[in-house]
């Protein structure tokens, strides 16, 4: 009989441990050593013979295009996301809810890339759920997309050297098993395990891997952090339940900007997508409403016009509240705090509640200056023109501070129609705006905002 070794695995970092402890010694975490069981005679490491041994080499003589190889997609959304297209032997994490639509992106992307041979391995879904799937969003037929149906992760690399693909796709990670663990599927060592050898394999073969994987209740992926270090890159697929709209977030990138962002609207038969995100989450109301104002991000370097949407209303209870969707009520609580310090607006006593409008979630700072006009419009119930367009940074001392990318979220706003921009008096004259039609409106300070918009 094999003999077995008893560690506790933490789940927030994946440190390994020979005695449960209350506190991990690695991260600090309280309650979070779990027991594993490891066979001591362990398989050899699942055989892999395409695995080379490497040698030192000068970096002088790696060439660039060595080090960086994609392969660029028909979904110009996707592409933006990963930084330009799939980099070769890169090994990329996939989160999202259950039912947003990691399943259907992946499987657009193996149809999309019909070039290539791609190897789908699904330990989730049956063969007849994925061809129902595929025949409802299948544009054209795929004569090189393979299915297997397997979770044991030494049976799926004797298929991949079988089969040899291009691209390999784990639906998902969670149900993945290595036989030299004891432990049941979706634990901490078979995640921990799995993920290094699919890491082994992506580099050793040059051959992409993309890992579909569950995520906690607070909405981080489910393993340890550790996790997230092994892959490449770590993409989020969001979206609200009410909404058609889906939003691929990056969340860490060795191969492109960490903060790039694609957008998608969910169809029957497919993810769509969207091109000019700004359109989509403006809604067009002509209708002279106070607590509306536009406001201009930036994601990655994509700059997007979005509606800030705010409600101040007299509080019915002892405390007021403060409720956001899609912004941070931490950095609400301060620019209130920042009105009633230099506008003198009692909000002490006021119910304020903030809406970003299409379900997105910002966090660029530049957004307050939008955020701040929508709630003094309607603290004082009265609309803002519908020609403003507004990016700043609020301070502590009520000063409008300058933001990055000026000249991007100007060319934006200019080209979905808006005739003013009210933007930091500061650096103004150093702005590059030839050939801009828009009006630039400088101010220094939120009193003088106010001022400017209501009198």
């Amino acid at each position: 009989m094999a003999k077995t070794k008893t560690v506790f695995l933490c789940t927030n970092c994946g440190n390994e441990s020979m005695k449960w402890m209350g506190k991990c010694p690695a991260c600090g975490e309280w309650n979070t050593l779990v027991e594993e069981h490891i066979k001591q005679d362990k398989k050899e490491d699942r055989k892999l013979g395409f695995i080379k041994q490497s040698e030192p080499v000068k970096i002088e003589e790696i060439s660039g295009s060595d080090s960086e190889q994609r392969i660029v997609s028909d979904d110009n959304e996707f592409n933006r996301v990963l930084g330009g297209g799939i980099v070769k032997g890169s090994i990329v994490l996939v989160g999202g809810e259950p039912g947003i639509g990691k399943s259907t992106l992946m499987l657009q992307i193996a149809i999309a890339l019909n070039d290539l041979k791609v190897l789908y391995v699904s330990g989730e879904e049956s063969r007849s759920q994925i061809k129902m799937r595929y025949d409802r969003i299948k544009k054209n037929t795929s004569d090189n997309l393979f299915l297997l149906n397997e979770t044991d992760i030494d049976i799926i690399f004797d298929e991949i050297k079988k089969l040899n693909p291009d691209i390999l796709i784990i639906d998902s990670i969670q149900t993945i098993y290595n036989t030299s663990f004891e432990s049941s599927a979706g634990s901490i060592m078979q995640i921990r395990e799995c993920t290094a050898a699919f890491q082994q394999y992506a580099k050793s073969s040059q051959v992409p891997v993309f890992l579909i994987g569950h995520i906690t209740k607070d909405g981080t992926i489910a393993g340890p952090k550790i996790l997230e270090h092994i892959v490449d890159t770590v993409i989020m697929f969001e979206g609200e339940r009410n909404y058609g709209y889906r939003i691929l977030r990056t969340i860490k990138n060795r191969f492109g900007s960490a903060s790039e962002l694609g957008m998608y609207f969910m169809q029957q038969s497919g993810l769509v997508q969207v091109n000019n995100p700004s359109e989509v989450l403006l809604s067009n109301n002509t209708e002279n409403l106070s607590g509306i104002s536009i406001g201009a991000t930036i994601e990655g370097m994509r700059p997007i016009i979005v509606e800030v949407q705010a409600l101040v209303g007299t509080s019915a209870f002892g405390a007021p509240q403060r409720t956001t969707t899609g912004f941070d009520v931490r950095r609400l609580n301060m620019l209130l705090a920042v009105l009633e310090k230099r506008c003198n607006f009692k909000l002490s006593a006021k119910d304020v509640f903030l809406n970003i409008a299409g379900g997105i979630r910002i966090d660029d700072p530049a957004i307050d200056l939008a955020v701040v006009s929508a709630v003094l419009s309607s603290a004082v119930d009265m609309p803002l023109n519908h020609d403003y367009c507004f990016a700043g940074e609020i301070g502590l001392a009520g000063e409008v501070r300058p933001v990055t990318h000026i000249e991007k979220r100007i060319s934006e706003a200019e080209k979905i129609g808006f005739n003013k921009m009210i933007i930091s008096g500061h650096g103004i004259k150093k702005l590059d705006i030839r050939g801009t039609n828009i009006e630039i409106i400088g101010l220094n300070r939120i009193d003088e905002v106010f001022r400017y918009l209501f009198g």
